[in-house]
């Protein structure tokens, strides 16, 4: 229930023109402090937002950025690996042939010795050969100069054989000079 009183002035508010009502004006008044305050509100939520726009681009900026330098470090990083693996494989070719060479080097090198060692052994058995041929010689000869030594021996008279004695030293100057 209402009282009669704040009924009786709900009742007599309804016979003014609206511009005499309070709560028009009250709420001009309040709409004039929305305004007012509106404004300065409204420009500091829309420069607050315009800041946090341009920190985003900032960021997206320096991000875009660091994305490309992502990008040429890891081409300029797959570049060397591409490099480096292509230096490997000269390396290891190099390092092939290079073996090829000294397996090539020490296969000439094996042959030379055998043929060396062969030639070495070949002028050994000529040399064994000449010495076995001279020894036999001159045992041959030994032999022969005794059986002759016998035989003179045996079948010349004396003076035969000292006049041979005698002549060959007489001849011997000559023969060795």
């Amino acid at each position: 229930m209402i009282s009669p009183a704040l009924a009786a002035t709900a009742e007599g508010a309804h016979d003014l023109p609206f511009y005499a009502d309070p709560t028009f004006w009250v709420a001009i008044a309040l709409l004039l402090v929305i305004v007012a305050f509106a404004r300065p509100v409204l420009r500091a939520i829309t420069a607050g937002l315009d800041t946090r726009a341009a920190q985003i681009r900032t960021k997206l900026e320096e991000a875009r950025k660091l994305r490309e330098d992502a990008q040429a470090l890891l081409a300029e990083y797959q570049r060397k690996q591409r490099d480096a693996l292509g230096e490997a494989e000269d390396i290891i070719a190099h390092a092939k042939a290079e073996a090829e060479r000294v397996r090539a080097d020490a296969e000439v090198a094996l042959e030379e010795s055998i043929r060396r060692r062969e030639q070495q052994a070949m002028e050994r058995i000529a040399n064994a050969e000449a010495e076995a041929l001279r020894q036999v010689r001159n045992q041959a000869v030994d032999i022969a100069i005794a059986a002759a030594g016998r035989l003179l021996q045996d079948n010349l008279p004396a003076a035969k054989a000292d006049a041979l004695v005698e002549q060959t030293i007489r001849d011997l100057p000559a023969k060795l000079h």
